[in-house]
């Protein structure tokens, strides 16, 4: 195995969401690799967790990548924040991104968790991809 195309396929999945103009209407420049300092207002897409699992053969090829994306809203209701991560999903499974080192051999969307935080003030949909990355 090699953790070789991590970075490669961290930066394919942020350009993938950052191109995407409709996860762009939605939440505009409000996605993160790293949040800024100081509170953020409104509604916004977060990089996650990543866990990375060896499936090669003994030529250490393959790698499973469990990556996290995050929306989290101010927002009443759940409503903007489900349309958001819907977005997320369409953006990532949709097109799946090249990378600049190694290439995907399939992503898909694995699960998500929708709850309240903060004393109920804020909603966050945790949801969590699979890749299969293939190392050059």
């Amino acid at each position: 195995m090699s953790y070789g195309t991590a970075q490669a396929l961290q930066m394919a999945v942020y350009g993938a969401l950052v191109a995407d103009p409709t996860l762009s209407a939605l939440v505009g420049t409000a996605i993160y690799d790293e949040l800024p300092p100081g509170p953020v207002e409104g509604t916004y897409v977060s990089l996650g967790a990543e866990d990375v699992r060896d499936l090669s053969a003994g030529d250490g090829g393959l790698a499973a990548h469990s990556f996290g994306v995050s929306v989290v809203s101010a927002s009443e209701g759940f409503s903007e924040a489900k349309a958001v991560a819907a977005a997320v999903s369409d953006a990532l499974i949709d097109a799946v991104p090249a990378l600049s080192r190694g290439r995907i051999v399939s992503l898909r969307f694995v699960r998500a968790r929708a709850k309240r935080v903060r004393a109920g003030q804020v909603r966050r949909i945790d949801m969590t991809f699979r890749a299969i990355v293939e190392d050059d």
